[in-house]
């Protein structure tokens, strides 16, 4: 039988969401999905990718929501805070958070070629600056009496990297500064990982590793055949069961 789409369910109706990251790639279809699900006005914060943040806004907009842009570098504790207050004051409160941005080290192409300079550059974004974000959005919400905040990790955490080692370890840190947040604000503001496989964003599909070979490798290794983009197409079912096994 043919497949039929799902409806886009709507759990973000009239809610605030803020996701960094959002100029380009993962957070980008993030802050659009969240206008899609219904959020009232959405925050897109970009570091640098100004242009980048512009073009997501008017996607947004397209689906109806509001939008905020905002500027930080989330590497640097004072900014984070600086960024918090300012979408409190400007979405006038938040109630999602998606802390989106990380650094994956992508122009390095073997373990062999790290350097002080990425590891030290990867862990003050992946781990302060997540940390700043939830600890700075956090406890506004906590004063404002409710909230969620969710850290986009990875599948790394279970299989390693041998390309980028620092990488790795600072999304595995990510889960322990979320767990200890998410007792620290409970039951008040929720803390959760969400931890996505590879994903073809134009970053990933522009490595020389992945063209050189890496990406057909990780395709035949992943049962569907495929890598999705970050724009996923819309959740189908089957409008009856299946009359045959899959194997």
């Amino acid at each position: 039988m043919p497949l039929s789409p799902v409806p886009i369910p709507r759990r973000f109706e009239g809610r605030s969401v803020v996701v960094t990251g959002a100029g380009t790639g993962f957070g980008a279809e993030i802050a659009v999905r969240a206008a899609q699900e219904g959020a009232r006005v959405v925050g897109v914060h970009y570091r640098a990718s100004k242009a980048g943040a512009e073009r997501t806004a008017e996607r947004v907009r397209a689906e109806g929501a509001d939008v905020v842009l905002l500027q930080a570098d989330i590497a640097e504790w004072p900014k984070v805070a600086g960024l918090a207050e300012e979408a409190f004051e400007r979405l006038q409160g938040v109630d999602v958070v998606v802390n989106n941005v990380g650094d994956v080290a992508r122009e390095q192409m073997s373990w062999r070629d790290i350097t002080e300079e990425s590891v030290d550059h990867v862990l003050a974004v992946d781990i302060k600056g997540t940390m700043a974000c939830v600890h700075e959005f956090g406890k506004r919400m906590l004063e404002q009496g409710h909230g969620s905040i969710v850290n986009i990790g990875s599948t790394v955490i279970v299989r390693g990297s041998a390309r980028a080692p620092q990488y790795a370890a600072a999304k595995y840190g990510l889960l322990g500064l979320t767990k200890s947040y998410a007792h620290a604000f409970a039951p008040t503001v929720r803390v959760n990982v969400f931890a996505p496989g590879f994903i073809e964003t134009e970053a990933t599909l522009g490595r020389e590793d992945w063209k050189s070979g890496r990406g057909d490798q990780l395709r035949r290794m992943t049962p569907m055949g495929r890598i999705p983009g970050p724009r996923s197409s819309p959740a189908r079912r089957c409008s009856s069961p299946p009359t045959t096994p899959r194997t």
